[in-house]
């Protein structure tokens, strides 16, 4: 076989002046030609068969959901494994695996990519504990996780990260989440991209997609397989259990999930299959090939109470009178849940821009695919959080690459409607945002048209952590120095407070003078 190196290959990719045309994940490579060329470009994988890693999800007071997937050629489209492999897991309550409180034994099967998903019961609340899982005569990686508390708790602090765009740079926002001090994670969106190779010399993209755009299973999971051989996104997931949503990318850029015909419908089955097969996520379902169901509701004790969102799957075609971005039974579901809110703080885990986003004053909206495209059905939904007395509502958001800090008002049009949250948007992990002159010159714009916007940056990536007492409610912005660096450092650009019964937020006089392209006295 002829190795590949990865200096020759950037060489040969800035010569002619487009990766695309030196990257060798394509057609015609034998799964381990491939896997060798991704390691040349700064992919690397765990030993075989957990080359992907561990992970766990979705923490309840007593339980937790434990993940592996094995893959000893993590990109070939098929796996040369029994139909059928036994794999055996175990649960301690420390790192080297030897206060074992419980173990068993789950089916990877060739139908769910030799997936195993373990909803391991019977745990303590508030309690940190280590896993790992054994196959084929071999061991993967110890994972890390937590359960949820019960009852009173002092403080609540989480990680949220969205948009990954694996051309766009290395994961340092997650090696920086995998050493944060949190109870979990959430991941807002976008974990991967859909689309074929970009291009670009290195200086633009230090590593690209394997091929075209992604249609089949198989696709889905070459492309869910390359984007977890980033070293520092298996070590965030090992760290921390996680919530999971996603947006539009994991199937196709600004998809609807009730339009388009039989085709399209094949597609979004297949990237909803490989999404699930590649995520610690707990399905509600007994179907033999899942049909995830993402909207949930989790409390972390008395402390806070997180409401995960589906604006995908549901929802119509934008800017229609009637549209719906959550569908009619999740909207029933929110509102219940809205109604029988407990005293507590409210975070909803929001894929694309709840508020209003204007590009100019009088101007129209920036873009209708997120909130803005489904007008009548916001203002349905932040009136019924207004008329039911809700308060201390935080909603945390992605897609934009870009960070926001926003009121949340019943009528954005109206200055004195009441304000009934806040919306955090976090930069991306690596998802390219505009240029620094675009930013300079819209975001004074933006902040003149949006008079409930009181911070724009958009220079930056990285990813936001959330602390949550009985008092208050923080937001610290931690940033990236260079997303092409794997190793690059993260600090603190700034941090958000909203004070527990208050409306709206504050930032901390002490980062209050960082860079930004808008912030409003």
């Amino acid at each position: 076989m002829t190795r590949l190196n990865r200096r020759d290959l950037l060489k040969a990719a800035g010569a002619v002046g487009a990766l695309n045309l030196a990257w060798p994940l394509s057609a015609g490579l034998s799964p381990a030609q491939a896997r060798e060329a991704a390691e040349a470009l700064g992919a690397d994988y765990d030993p075989a068969p957990f080359t992907l890693g561990v992970a766990s999800g979705d923490p309840q007071p007593t339980s937790v959901l434990l993940w592996t997937r094995l893959a000893p050629e993590p990109l070939a489209a098929e796996q040369d494994l029994p139909e059928v492999v036994e794999v055996d897991w175990v649960v301690a309550t420390d790192p080297l695996l030897r206060r074992v409180v419980t173990r068993g034994t789950a089916t990877a099967s060739a139908t769910l990519g030799h997936s195993v998903h373990v909803p391991v019961s019977g745990l303590r609340a508030n309690t940190r504990y280590w896993y790992g899982f054994t196959a084929l005569g071999r061991t993967s990686r110890t994972g890390r996780t937590k359960t949820a508390p019960v009852g009173a708790v002092a403080s609540v602090r989480f990680a949220a990260a969205n948009c990954q765009a694996f051309h766009d740079g290395f994961y340092a926002a997650h090696r920086g989440i995998a050493r944060e001090n949190v109870d979990f994670v959430v991941h807002l969106g976008d974990y991967i991209y859909e689309h074929g190779q970009v291009g670009g010399v290195p200086a633009d993209h230090v590593r690209d997609h394997e091929g075209p755009s992604v249609f089949t299973v198989a696709d889905y999971r070459r492309r869910h397989a390359l984007y977890k051989g980033d070293a520092s996104l298996r070590e965030a997931h090992a760290a921390h259990p996680w919530f999971l949503t996603w947006d539009d990318h994991e199937v196709a850029n600004d998809y609807s999930g009730t339009g388009g015909g039989a085709p399209f419908m094949q597609r979004r089955a297949a990237a909803y299959q490989a999404w699930y097969e590649n995520m610690p996520h707990r399905d509600a379902g007994a179907s033999a090939l899942p049909d995830p169901e993402i909207h949930r509701v989790r409390r972390w004790g008395d402390l806070l109470e997180l409401t995960v969102l589906d604006l995908r799957s549901y929802r119509s075609a934008q800017n229609l009178a009637d549209g719906t971005i959550l569908g009619a039974e999740q909207k029933s579901w929110l509102k219940r849940g809205i109604d029988r809110a407990p005293d507590s703080w409210h975070v909803w885990a929001n894929s694309i821009m709840l508020s209003q986003l204007r590009g100019r004053p009088g101007g129209s909206y920036m873009f209708t695919d997120q909130w803005d495209g489904f007008l009548a059905e916001r203002k349905e939904v932040l009136g019924h959080v207004h008329s039911s007395g809700l308060e201390d509502l935080v909603v945390i958001t992605g897609d934009w690459h870009s960070a926001f800090v926003d009121d949340i008002r019943t009528d954005f049009d109206d200055t004195s409607s009441p304000v009934v949250g806040t919306e955090f948007t976090a930069h991306s992990v690596t998802s390219g945002a505009y240029s620094a002159d675009w930013n300079r010159t819209n975001g004074p714009l933006m902040g003149a048209a949006n008079p409930h916007l009181k911070y724009f940056e958009g220079n930056r990536y990285g990813y936001d952590v959330y602390e949550a007492t009985p008092e208050r409610f923080s937001a610290h912005m931690r940033v990236i120095a260079d997303r092409r660096d794997p190793v690059s450092p993260v600090t603190t650009l700034t941090t958000f407070h909203v004070d527990r019964g208050g409306a709206g937020s504050y930032e901390d006089p002490a980062t209050k003078n960082s860079p930004a392209q808008y912030r409003r006295d």
